[in-house]
This record gives C-alpha cells, sequence and structure tokens, in this order.
C-alpha cells in the first residue's frame, strides 16, 4: 500500500486531488497545518482519524512522519447518489442491485466480492469507512481489474444509508446463517440491497435488524457458513438468474 508521510507531502496530494483512502493523525497533533490538512480532508471526503503515535509510528513505518501519514487509493471513492444514480441510468428496465458490506477487512474478500458483483451485474458496491478494508492497491489487484468499472461507495454510517436505500425504494436482503429463509426464497428482481457481514462476526445486530429480510445458503456437513466472498457469489448470481428470467 503506498504510504504518504509528512505534512508538506499529505497537503499537496490532497491539493492535487490525489486518491486518498485515509488520512491518520497522532493524537494530540495540533497545529495550523495540521487542521488545513483536516480541512481539506474533509473537503475532499477522505476519513480522518486519530491515532496513537505508535500506531503512526507502524503505519509509516518510520518515526520521520511529523504525526501525518496518508495510504493512498487505488481510485477515489464514489458516493450512494452515484450508486443510485448509475442504477438508474442502466436502462432496459433493469432494477437497482447494490452490495452493502458490513466491515469486510480483508482487502482480498473485498477485491472478489467487487469481481463478483460487476459480473453479476450489480450497480455499484457500499463499504463503510471504519472497520473495513479501503480502496487500495491490493483490493484492485483482487477484483482483477474490475474496480475501475464499478462504483464503490465509502459510508460514514452503514444504517443510515440503508434506510436511505429503503426511502429511495430498495427491499434489503441480509445473509447469515441464521437467516429464516433459503436465499432462493426472496425476489431479487425488484430494487435490492444483498447487504453481507464481516469474515468473524456476520451482521451486526443493527444491520441485521434494518434487513427486510435475513436469508441463509443450506450448507452440508460441519461447515455451516462460507467465505464471504463465496456466499456474495452465490446469493448475486441467484439475483442474476431471476432477473433474466423476468426479462
Amino acid at each position: 500500500m503506498d504510504k504518504l508521510t509528512g505534512i508538506h507531502a499529505v497537503k499537496e496530494a490532497l491539493e492535487a486531488w490525489r486518491p486518498i483512502d485515509r488520512i491518520a493523525i497522532a493524537k494530540g497533533r495540533q497545529d495550523t497545518r495540521v487542521e488545513e490538512i483536516v480541512q481539506l480532508a474533509r473537503k475532499h471526503g477522505v476519513p480522518v482519524r486519530f491515532e496513537d503515535r505508535g500506531q503512526i509510528d507502524r503505519l509509516a513505518n518510520s518515526k520521520d512522519h511529523q504525526g501525518v501519514v496518508a495510504l493512498a487509493a487505488a481510485r477515489a471513492a464514489a458516493t450512494l447518489e452515484d450508486i443510485l444514480a448509475h442504477a438508474n441510468g442502466a436502462g432496459h428496465g433493469q432494477s437497482g442491485l447494490i452490495v452493502l458490506l458490513d466491515g469486510v477487512e480483508d482487502p482480498h474478500n473485498l477485491g472478489a466480492i467487487i469481481r463478483t458483483a460487476l459480473a453479476a451485474g450489480a450497480h455499484g458496491v457500499v463499504i463503510p469507512e471504519r472497520r473495513a478494508a479501503g480502496l487500495t492497491d491490493a483490493v484492485a489487484r483482487a477484483s482483477a481489474g474490475a474496480l475501475a468499472h464499478l462504483p464503490v461507495a465509502k459510508v460514514t454510517n452503514l444504517v443510515r444509508t440503508m434506510e436511505e436505500l429503503k426511502e429511495a425504494g430498495y427491499w434489503l436482503v441480509g445473509l447469515d446463517e441464521q437467516g429464516d429463509k433459503n436465499y432462493t426464497e426472496v425476489d431479487y428482481t425488484s430494487p435490492v440491497g444483498i447487504v453481507l457481514g464481516s469474515e468473524g462476526q456476520g451482521l451486526h445486530e443493527l444491520t441485521r435488524k434494518r434487513c427486510d429480510f435475513v436469508v441463509s445458503l443450506p450448507t452440508t456437513g460441519p461447515v455451516k457458513s462460507l467465505n464471504v466472498s463465496v456466499a456474495a457469489g452465490v446469493v448475486l448470481f441467484e439475483a442474476l438468474r431471476q432477473r433474466k428470467a423476468r426479462a
């Protein structure tokens, strides 16, 4: 992952509108120059995190960073409005199909999901700013080029975003091994958001409660859950199958 260290380098990158995944600033580091970076980051929609100096040292792999480190992104994040516009402009009677990820932290899983979502005809992916993989070079590589073609939005509050999608006419389908429906028993031909949980915890309780349906994948043997990117592929291609049948 490309890193930019120091106030001057990070400020220059922001002023040049270089895609940045996030900026980390050492706690207690406050002066006019740091405030300028914070304001520029807000203007560009780049998340800023204040962390202990030891974490900043490890992130920069150096102590020569002036308390400011930026992680470069492979591409700029989209917004939810961008994805909705993309879905509305798809034409041919297509309904919106959006993937929402509740804290997927492995960049290889995120890249694989983006690749599968593009192949299945999804209009975008939504990820939270915190406790999730960013749009890094590792994600771009794992997506095998799909990241360049599918909008991925970063949001500060996933639950609020789910409410916004409901207001826009979307049904939300969460995937959980304890789901009360089989994943094939839900209609994916209407505007729909497919919600997937993190690798370890699955769906958070607040996220699960906002779903209109919670579905599961039937498995045999001792393994009760699949890798999140594999599970995403199963549900997304069921959505694609239903949509093609309707068309």
